[in-house]
């Protein structure tokens, strides 16, 4: 492991491949980072460490259970440890066309999961997984821009406009997780259209202030603040929920 990581995510692994390989000594052949960690962006006390474990045979539940319990005993419950179990022929197959497989979502091991299994994932390790184990991961991973920003703009479409319009006539819109959701997750999807690769949210942010102009700035920055901290942008909520309203209807139909 050649990337400098936090000290806290080198200890969760260290402690996830020991109990691992104590368990199930030929179970894990590769351990690799993605999510915020491989994009650069990861926040201490913020972030989930999200990996990515590589197989020689399928996980068996009962055993994936086993070494997620005795790491969540030992490490707390935050950060999570979320990901996936799958074969070093997976990462070569498009996502799109394997069955559901073993993963870990807020400690819960899932069988049968399409949990990070797509295109989303795939890329970012193809971008910037950082190997914890294993040979890294160059040339070793299916990706599909093409099909990605088709999976992109439909995600636009089928989820954050519904998403939004159900906001506007909700007063859930007034948390600081909605402006955070709402603001960095759209700003976020338009960016990695834009760049042609997978960016990250504080990477979106400074790209929401510089394509939808001065009128956005204070809820773009304070969405980028609820997640990174600092001192708040707004003292009313409803005025913070117009905005973030606002900003959506600008970066959704434009």
């Amino acid at each position: 492991m050649t990337t400098s990581l936090d000290h806290r995510v080198t200890a969760v692994c260290a402690s996830y491949l020991e109990i691992a390989d104590r368990i199930d000594p030929a179970l894990v052949e590769g351990l690799y980072l993605q999510g915020s960690i491989a994009l650069g962006d990861y926040r201490a006390g913020v972030s989930d460490i999200d990996f990515v474990a590589v197989t020689g045979r399928p996980a068996e539940p009962g055993t994936v259970r086993e070494i997620h319990r005795e790491l969540r005993r030992r490490h707390g419950r935050k950060p999570y440890f979320d990901g996936l179990y799958v074969s070093g022929d997976d990462l070569r197959a498009d996502p799109g066309t394997l069955p559901g497989g073993v993963a870990v979502q807020e400690w819960r091991v899932r069988e049968g999961s399409d949990f990070e299994r797509n295109l989303v994932t795939w890329h970012v390790l193809a971008q910037g997984g950082v190997a914890v184990r294993g040979p890294t991961l160059d040339g070793m991973v299916h990706t599909d821009w093409p099909a990605l920003a088709a999976t992109t703009r439909r995600n636009l479409d089928d989820y954050w406009r519904p998403w939004a319009a159900r906001t506007t006539r909700s007063p859930a819109g007034l948390s600081g997780r909605a402006t955070t959701w709402g603001v960095l997750g759209v700003a976020r999807l338009r960016h990695t259209l834009a760049a042609g690769r997978i960016t990250s949210k504080t990477e979106a942010a400074a790209f929401a202030e510089v394509t939808y102009g001065d009128r956005w700035h204070p809820i773009v920055r304070e969405a980028l603040r609820l997640r990174v901290g600092g001192d708040p942008v707004y003292r009313n909520p409803w005025r913070r929920r117009a905005d973030m309203l606002g900003f959506l209807r600008e970066s959704l139909h434009r």
